[in-house]
């Protein structure tokens, strides 16, 4: 187990390093209500008392309660100035642009809202001179599983370097609420939406072979195509001329 007490002292002063070299005034992330958001809030607010934490809610009733109430209750305890931006009539508007224009299937409709999330961030940042701080951990970054140009877009991300194993252990450490630590993990894109069903892999079987190069076959298999065919993603776009 790592030693959270110097992660947490050396993450703080990455995060304020950044900002003294970037001139920003603060910081401002995308408050989910579920683990990574709450750790980097955390950190963040630790860092730097002018962070501030945006609820985005889509749709999505888990949205508009669940992921509500625990981002909440993680802002409260923290002290993280909270303010609540609802996309959802910005998403309907887009669809019925798009409307007779193309057929979208899910998967393009899930992604607009993590991309409208990112654009309301650096609007917002932009306004105040803020940093955008990313809040993807280390196995999703490994699987690819976050929206291109969404919420992997961002300006620094301070626990990228963490399995979801080490960002539970670095919760229970700095006392985050119970019910964060506890939920399914879930971008609440669709109703009953979870990450481990939507990928059929558990984040534990990804910490592990992460960590050790081990796992059941199945589950390998699973890992290994979502690491392939998303390396796209974990890369800059290609630039003709440019190597």
């Amino acid at each position: 187990m790592r030693d959270y007490k110097v992660e947490l002292e050396k993450r703080v002063a990455f995060i304020q390093k950044l900002l003294k070299e970037s001139g920003a005034k603060g910081i401002i992330y995308g408050n989910s209500g579920g683990k990574d958001s709450a750790l980097v809030g955390i950190l963040c607010k630790k860092a730097c008392d002018n962070t501030t934490g945006i609820i985005m809610p889509c749709e999505s009733k888990r949205n508009f309660e669940e992921d509500m109430k625990d981002g909440l209750d993680v802002a409260k305890q923290f002290n993280i100035e909270t303010r609540t931006v609802d996309i959802t009539p910005v998403k309907l508007d887009l669809l019925k642009a798009i409307e007779g224009k193309a057929e979208l299937n899910r998967s393009a409709i899930s992604n607009i809202a993590p991309r409208l999330r990112m654009t309301t961030l650096y609007a917002i940042g932009a306004a105040e001179g803020k940093l955008v701080a990313g809040t993807g951990n280390r196995a999703e970054a490994y699987m690819g599983y976050f929206t291109k140009y969404g919420d992997g877009g961002c300006d620094f991300n301070p626990i990228i370097d963490l399995t979801v194993g080490e960002v539970y252990e670095f919760l229970e450490y700095l006392g985050a609420p119970a019910n964060i630590i506890k939920k399914a993990p879930s971008a609440g894109l669709y109703e009953g939406q979870t990450d481990e069903k939507e990928m059929g892999v558990t984040y534990a079987a990804i910490d592990k072979y992460i960590l050790t190069g081990q796992g059941d076959p199945k589950d390998i298999a699973i890992i290994d195509r979502y690491h392939k065919n998303s390396e796209h993603k974990r890369r800059m776009p290609s630039y003709y001329g440019v190597k």
